[in-house]
């Protein structure tokens, strides 16, 4: 079991020899076999304990009993207690999962303090048959098929070779002691349940099929780093970076297969959902300024691009009017929207102040940067201009071109070159008769 347990540390590069480790140790048969192997292996290891609190004599009893581990192998025992019922009703988290967040918080921030390598836990193969079927169960993605892994940065699973009957003998073999979680008997958590119901009859039909589930995982995980190059490669050849956004070419998208898998690979990093990454893939046969809002990014459909821009930071270069909205306030910038019958008032000469005929709009408008390649038909003109062109006549400077913001219709015509000039389409005439009035204000720094 030593042999084996080098081995698959060695080919798993889990950590080296030499290095320390913080045990986290329940007192049960799988953390105490693995304390036992680890020292008899020679690595200096200390021992970490949580006291949950929540079954009473018997939390105690574990406690005292990884105390007297320690002094057993003579090795520094590092021990908390958590008001875990009380954390989960103030988080409104479930027992299980708050037990689970602070163990893990707790561990890692000892690890830090003490300067050891990882912390280590006890889960083993059949721990790892569980969760793949939980997370199959659950619905998952290619990641959920590899399970739980031998590292994953500072935890370290050594474990993970032996099924728990290999556990469970050599624990017999070798003496070694431990206690009984009566908390394990119980089926009102998952994986409990799991274990006792789902499990049971699948040996009976398959006698080996943990062992045979975990063969599988060991394929999922090398399946999944191929996947992992594909989606790079994809994310290459998709993704184009300006400033803070970025461009995916709508062509090239269209044709990636399989689309569904790739666009939600390509989406994810930008807070998008797996239901998300279907809208998006359906704005393909949308009309230009339509999106798809994230957690963190706002999707849009452009002529030829999708643009993924960051929601309401300085760094976004692109942000979406609708209809009803009245105000949008930027850094250093402000912009007002409001609706008026054509009268004698409703024209302003200052350049701050767009007067547009709001019946040629089409909805939502998009309040962007200038780019190369923009024109607009200057208010009193009948002829396009290039707005670079339009600069120089203006005499802007190129810090003064880089702060400009145009707004843009749905059907990406320009409508303002915001603070300089309307376009001459959008403008107000005796047949107007509802007016858009943005009021442009900027904020001194």
């Amino acid at each position: 079991m030593i042999g084996r347990l080098r081995e698959f540390i060695r080919e798993e590069r889990i950590f080296n020899e030499g290095e320390g480790l913080l045990l986290a140790v329940s007192g049960g048969l799988d953390s105490s076999v693995l304390c036992h192997l680890l020292v008899k292996a020679g690595w200096k290891v200390e021992l970490a304990h949580c006291n949950f609190m929540l079954r009473g004599a018997e939390s105690d009893r574990d406690e005292a009993f990884v105390r007297s581990l320690g002094e057993r192998y003579q090795a520094p025992v590092h021990v908390t207690r958590f008001d875990t019922a009380a954390y989960a009703e103030q988080h409104k988290l479930s027992v299980q999962v708050a037990a689970r967040d602070l163990r893990y918080a707790w561990l890692e921030r000892q690890r830090a303090a003490l300067g050891l390598a990882a912390v280590v836990t006890a889960h083993h193969m059949q721990d790892n048959v569980e969760t793949l079927w939980m997370n199959l169960s659950k619905g998952t993605g290619m990641a959920g098929l590899h399970g739980i892994l031998p590292l994953q940065g500072h935890i370290a699973r050594p474990l993970l070779f032996a099924t728990r009957e290999e556990i469970a003998a050599y624990a017999k073999e070798e003496g070694v002691a431990f206690v009984e979680d009566s908390s394990n008997i119980t089926d009102k958590y998952t994986r409990n349940y799991f274990r006792h119901n789902i499990l049971p009859p699948l040996q009976a039909l398959f006698p080996d099929v943990v062992r045979q589930t975990g063969a599988s995982i060991d394929r999922f995980r090398e399946a999944e780093e191929l996947y992992k190059q594909a989606v790079e490669e994809h994310k290459k050849k998709l993704l184009v970076k300006k400033g803070e956004e970025y461009f995916i070419p709508l062509v090239r998208f269209s044709q990636a297969k399989p689309l569904a898998t790739i666009a939600y690979e390509l989406l994810k990093p930008f807070g998008c959902s797996p239901a998300q990454a279907s809208q998006v893939t359906a704005l393909l046969d949308a009309e230009p300024g339509r999106y798809v809002t994230t957690a963190s990014h706002r999707i849009v459909r452009d002529r030829k691009w999708f643009i993924v821009a960051p929601l309401n930071t300085a760094e976004a270069g692109y942000f979406i009017i609708e209809k009803e909205q009245e105000n949008l306030r930027l850094p250093n910038v402000a912009f007002r929207f409001q609706y008026a019958q054509n009268d004698t008032n409703a024209v302003s000469a200052n350049a701050a102040v767009a007067c547009i005929d709001a019946a040629g709009l089409q909805f939502p408008l998009m309040l962007r940067r200038w780019k190369q390649g923009d024109y607009f038909y200057p208010l009193g003109m009948n002829r396009k201009k290039k707005l670079s062109r339009f600069f120089i006549d203006q005499k802007l400077s190129l810090p003064q071109k880089e702060k400009v913001w145009v707004l843009e219709s749905a059907d990406k015509r320009i409508v303002w070159v915001a603070g300089m000039r309307i376009d001459n389409r959008f403008r107000v005439t005796e047949k107007t008769r509802q007016v858009l009035r943005i009021t442009m204000t900027e904020e001194r720094s």
